[in-house]
Formats: structure tokens, C-alpha cells, sequence
């Protein structure tokens, strides 16, 4: 850590920074639907309606609205744009593919070293059954699970970080943003979080052009999230 009072709490982004959603989800996809459509696209076209469909929630066009919810009505317009009908139930199943999201190398045992000194929460815009789902699924050994859904409030509105601190009984400064994306940190900064950014630069597959560097002076500047926890003497 660059400062000289450790946070009390470390709060992680997960789609990105923890899970490697793209590959999990392709391969999901590629389970369910087959070899004659192109899992990565399919994936990358259903991660695409994400912010869209925040920010009918953030704008106040849509009242809160759980991701699970807005990942289906994602999920059932992709299935249209690749011409591709399924019966329900497999649908509801698909949509499941967030829920068993696979890790990177160093998120478990980076986050058990971490846990062992901080408080350790997921500070998503996932829902709570999506991120227990995903944690148990994945044996991210959370310390308790945040997110969107009981704050009632997405990244980046200030509600999304103060309302969590609040929950945890911190203020702003005792509490860390850890992400792999550079505009969720400043945001959490702007709001007195401090800041660690984990270099991901595979999230979006072998051509990512955005978040390979930090791009800004962050508390912390990391590789992983085990170098995370080598840096904070855990």
C-alpha cells in the first residue's frame, strides 16, 4: 500500500476483476447451443447490453431492477439477433451462466490472504443470488456478499459505494475499491474510497484496447490480486 493506514475493508469489483466472465460464459454458451455459433461473439454481444440496460436503472428511466433480471431480457434479445429459439427452461438456464462464473488463478487464494487482515465484499452490480451462487460455485471465501441489490443502487452513482460503507459501518477512507477498470476506481475515489487497480488485460479476449494500465495515481497498482495481498503484508 502506498499510504501509511491500511483500509479496514477491501470491496472488489467481480465481473472482470475476480471472475473471467467472457470465458466462462462462452464456454457456457457453447454448451448449451453448440458449434454452429460463435460462443465469444454470442458472449461479447450479451456483455454489450449490460451498461444499456443500467443505465435505464441509473437514469431513473427504470426503477431498480435486479441484474438477473436484466441479464435475461439481454440474454432473450441476443438469442433473436442470432436467430435462435430455445424453450424456456432453457433459457432461465442460460441465464444461469453468471451465476457459475470461473475465477482467475489468483482470486481465491489472493482473496484468503486479504481476508485474513481486511474485511473482504464484493462491491458489484450483481445481485445477492448471483454472487453467492458464484461464490460458492467458486469457493471465493467473501467476508459477506454486497453489491447493487441492497443498496438499490449500479456503479458508478455515488449511492452504489457510500450506501455499502454505510452497511459496513466505515466511512469512505477505511474502505478500498479493488478493481481492473480504471472508471470504477475514479469513481470510488471521487466518493473518499482509495484505490487498487488489478491489471486484466485478457477481460475482453486477446484484443482488449482499454484497462491494460492504470490510469491514475491508485492507492495500489497491481498485477494480480495475489500481488494485491504481497503489497499489504498479508
Amino acid at each position: 500500500m502506498t499510504t501509511s493506514v491500511a483500509p479496514k475493508a477491501l470491496l472488489f469489483d467481480v465481473f472482470g476483476t475476480v471472475v473471467d466472465w467472457r470465458t466462462s460464459v462462452a464456454r457456457q454458451v457453447g454448451d448449451a447451443l453448440g458449434s454452429s455459433v460463435d460462443a465469444y461473439a454470442f458472449a461479447d454481444r450479451w456483455r454489450s447490453l449490460y451498461q444499456p440496460a443500467m443505465e435505464q436503472v441509473r437514469s431513473g428511466v427504470r426503477e431498480f431492477t435486479r441484474l438477473d433480471v436484466l441479464h435475461l431480457e439481454s440474454l432473450r434479445t441476443v438469442l433473436s439477433e442470432f436467430d435462435i429459439d430455445l424453450p424456456d427452461s432453457q433459457v432461465t438456464d442460460l441465464n444461469l451462466a453468471w451465476h457459475r462464473l470461473t475465477p482467475w488463478p489468483d482470486s481465491v487464494p489472493g482473496i484468503t490472504r486479504l481476508k485474513s487482515r481486511f474485511i473482504v465484499a464484493p462491491l458489484s452490480n450483481g445481485n445477492i443470488a448471483l454472487l453467492l451462487d458464484m461464490a460458492k460455485n467458486a469457493s471465493i471465501p467473501w467476508d459477506a456478499i454486497l453489491g447493487a441489490e441492497p443498496v438499490r443502487a449500479y456503479k458508478p452513482t455515488p449511492d452504489a459505494y457510500l450506501r455499502t460503507a454505510d452497511i459496513l459501518g466505515l466511512r469512505p477512507d477505511e474502505c478500498m475499491m479493488v478493481a481492473a477498470h480504471n472508471s470504477d476506481l475514479a469513481a470510488a475515489r471521487e466518493y473518499g474510497f482509495r484505490s487498487a487497480f488489478v491489471c486484466r488485460p485478457t477481460e475482453h479476449g486477446p484484443e482488449q484496447t482499454t484497462d491494460l494500465v492504470a490510469e491514475s495515481q491508485w492507492t495500489a497498482n497491481v498485477g494480480t490480486i495475489t500481488e494485491l495481498a504481497e503489497v499489504s503484508g498479508c
